[in-house]
């Protein structure tokens, strides 16, 4: 009886967030081009709105690859490309805290078979350990917030470690902005760009598992 208690908290929150998440992503249909015209709705005032939605995405697991796309329509590739960065940034930190707090009575970390295998490497490289899985995103952009947090990477290496995260903001902000443009040309270069993205990610998906100790 005791034991269903424990889990009573962390089934509720877990529903809750689930909840909100399908509300935003499936009742509101919202789309890049949506949060585009939300965005710019607030003038002068439109990045500090962009860095708050992003910001908070983690706490609805909203997708952040929306939000790169939408910040690429609305500002072009610059300053485009510093509002994915600073957005992302924000959302990297949140979700961290929110993990670290609160992330494992919900997610229950420790009881994954591969998460001392994660705790032992974290341990002995954790700017090393995110900064690779923002290179090469073999797990969600949040996800790997949420682990990071929950396994205590310590937070100035976390933060340094998003580095990361600019081919694939460079990526977004181009794509954005070529779909704005409509040049057929400029949103084919930036396919190309995606794919070899996509490419390496694939190409070095076993070394890195293999590094990461969730091979086998």
């Amino acid at each position: 009886m005791k034991q269903l208690r424990n889990w009573i908290k962390p089934i509720i929150i877990l529903l809750l967030f689930l909840t909100l998440a399908y509300i935003v992503r499936f009742e509101f249909n919202i789309t890049a081009t949506n949060i585009k015209n939300f965005i710019l709705s607030f003038g002068w005032w439109s990045p500090f709105i962009f860095f708050i939605i992003y910001a908070i995405g983690p706490f609805v697991f909203f997708p952040t690859s929306i939000l790169s796309l939408a910040a690429g329509i609305a500002y072009g590739v610059f300053p485009g490309f510093f509002y994915i960065l600073i957005g992302a940034t924000g959302a990297a930190a949140t979700g961290y805290v929110m993990a670290r707090y609160f992330g494992d009575s919900i997610l229950k970390f420790h009881n994954f078979k591969w998460s001392d295998q994660v705790y032992e490497k974290v341990q002995e490289r954790g700017f090393l350990y995110v900064l690779i899985l923002r290179l090469i995103p073999l797990m969600g952009f949040d996800v790997l917030s949420y682990i990071s947090g929950i396994a205590r990477v310590k937070f100035r290496s976390y933060m340094m470690a998003t580095v990361g995260i600019i081919p694939g903001t460079f990526a977004y902000s181009f794509l954005g902005s070529s779909i704005e443009s409509g040049d057929t040309s400029k949103i084919i270069v930036a396919v190309i760009i995606f794919v070899i993205l996509l490419g390496l990610t694939y190409l070095f998906r076993n070394q890195v598992k293999k590094w990461l100790g969730l091979s086998g």
